[in-house]
């Protein structure tokens, strides 16, 4: 059985930066593609990145991080990261570590994801 726990998760000011991690368990981790997901108070759940599977070569961010967010992975640790920068008070979110039950990129569709961890961007 797949699992995802995710952890980074906490409070920063505006223009901070923080780093989520997610171990997954439970399968190759490294013929699967990873991606992050968020979900802001109130509002429906939304793709922030993803990277592909094996070395990760072709990622995917959601407009709105360009420039801002990086997401990588490291194979040997079965760990996916979500580096963030320059953030705002709209990341606020709970983000969600996700990934499809076939190899490919979790864009608009997952199939299993974690418990979530807490960001929020507040002075």
């Amino acid at each position: 059985q797949v699992q995802l726990v995710e952890s980074g998760g906490g409070l920063v000011q505006p223009g901070g930066s923080l780093r989520l991690s997610c171990v997954a368990s439970g399968r190759t981790f490294s013929s699967f593609g990873m991606g992050w997901f968020r979900q802001p108070p109130g509002k429906e759940r939304e793709a922030v990145a993803a990277i592909s599977w094996s070395d990760g070569a072709i990622t995917y961010y959601a407009d709105s991080v360009k420039g801002r967010f990086t997401i990588s992975r490291d194979n040997a640790k079965n760990t996916v990261y979500l580096q963030m920068n320059s953030l705002k008070p709209e990341d606020t979110a709970v983000y969600y570590c996700v990934t499809r039950r076939d190899s490919g990129m979790p864009v608009s569709a997952y199939d299993y994801w974690g418990q979530g961890t807490q960001v929020t961007v507040s002075s």
